[in-house]
C-alpha cells in the first residue's frame, strides 16, 4: 500500500515528541509508537475512517505519510497537530523552574488533533484509577476492538475503537479489559453521543464527563493553553512543590497559575517538560485489578 505524502516545513522551532508526547498513553500504547529510526507512529479515527500517520524531520522539514482510508485527514491536520496553531507569544515566565525550561525548550509548543473521539476514551478510562490500570484497559480495548493499523506501522500498533466498537463491548469483555461500571457506562453514553461532541460545553452534558476529562481533551484536540486538569491526584501536588516548595490542593494550585491566566495549562507543560519530580512521602497508590472481581 502506497503512502499519501506531505513535505512541511515550519517557520518555528519544533520539537516533534514533545509536542504530541501527551498523546502517548504509556510505553506500550497502540494508537503510538516511536519506530526504531526514531519516526513518530500515530493511528486516528477520521471523517473517512482509520488511518496511520507516520512523522518524521529531513532537512529541517517534517515528511509526513499516512496509510488509510483517514490518510488525507491525517496529512491535512499535520501543521495543526504540531502547533501550528499555537499562540505562545504572550506567555510570560514568573517562576525560574519555567522560565528555564522554556529557554532549554524552544521546540514545545501545544498541538491539537482535532479529533475528539480518540482522546476522549483514554480520558474515561483514567478517572479516578491509576496510570497503570487506564493504560492496561486503553492496551486491551485498542487490541480486542481496535482496527489493525493501515500501512507498515510498528508491530502491534491499533486505531481505537471507534463509537460503533465500543457500543458493541460486551458485558464480559469489559471486565476483561479491568473498566468498572462506572467508566464503562460514561463511554457508553459518550459512544452513543460521539457526533455530537464538538465543544468543551457539549462534552460536560454526558453523564460521567466533568472538568478534568473536559480538560484533558481539550489539551489535546484543541490545544487549548489555558484548560489545567483540575481534581487530578498528582498534578497539584507536583505544581505547589516545582513553584513553591510544597504540595497544594486544586485551589491552591490555580491561585499558584492565576498570574499565568491565559496559559496556565502552558505553564504545566513547562513544569513537565523541566523533568522535575515531587519528593515521595508514601508508597504508591496500589492498582485494583477489576478482572479479578
Amino acid at each position: 500500500m502506497e503512502p499519501l505524502t506531505r513535505r512541511w516545513t515550519p517557520d518555528y522551532p519544533l520539537d516533534i515528541g514533545a509536542v504530541v508526547g501527551p498523546l502517548r498513553r504509556g510505553a506500550g500504547d497502540p494508537a503510538f509508537q516511536v519506530g526504531a529510526d526514531g519516526a513518530v507512529w500515530l493511528t486516528g479515527n477520521g471523517a473517512q475512517g482509520p488511518g496511520s500517520l507516520r512523522l518524521a524531520r529531513r532537512d529541517g522539514a517534517v515528511v509526513a505519510q499516512a496509510w488509510g482510508q483517514g490518510a488525507e485527514e491525517l496529512l491535512d491536520g499535520v501543521p495543526r497537530l504540531l502547533g501550528a496553531e499555537d499562540e505562545p507569544e504572550g506567555f510570560e515566565a514568573h517562576h525560574e523552574l519555567i522560565r528555564e525550561t522554556k529557554r532549554r525548550n524552544p521546540g514545545l509548543r501545544l498541538g491539537k488533533t482535532g479529533r475528539v473521539w480518540d482522546s476522549l476514551v483514554p480520558a474515561i478510562l483514567e478517572q479516578k484509577v491509576t496510570g497503570y490500570e487506564a493504560r492496561r484497559s486503553w492496551r486491551d480495548l485498542c487490541r480486542r476492538h481496535g482496527a489493525t493499523a493501515p500501512g507498515p506501522a510498528p508491530l502491534g500498533m491499533r486505531v481505537p475503537p471507534t463509537p460503533r466498537a465500543i457500543l458493541a463491548v460486551k458485558d464480559w469483555e469489559w471486565h476483561k479489559a479491568g473498566v468498572d461500571g462506572q467508566r464503562r457506562r460514561t463511554l457508553l453514553n459518550a459512544a452513543a453521543a460521539a457526533h455530537a461532541l464538538t465543544s468543551k460545553e457539549k462534552l460536560r452534558l454526558i453523564p460521567g464527563i466533568g472538568v478534568w476529562t473536559t480538560a484533558e481533551v481539550a489539551q489535546r484536540v484543541w490545544g487549548d493553553p489555558d484548560e489545567v486538569s483540575v481534581g487530578d491526584f498528582h498534578i497539584p501536588s507536583v505544581v505547589g512543590w516545582a513553584l513553591v516548595g510544597h504540595a497544594l490542593d486544586d485551589d491552591g494550585m490555580l491561585e499558584v497559575l492565576e498570574p499565568y491566566r491565559p496559559h496556565r495549562q502552558r505553564a504545566v507543560r513547562y513544569i513537565e517538560a523541566s523533568g522535575f519530580r515531587k519528593p515521595r512521602f508514601a508508597p504508591r497508590f496500589s492498582a485494583r485489578d477489576y478482572r479479578a472481581i
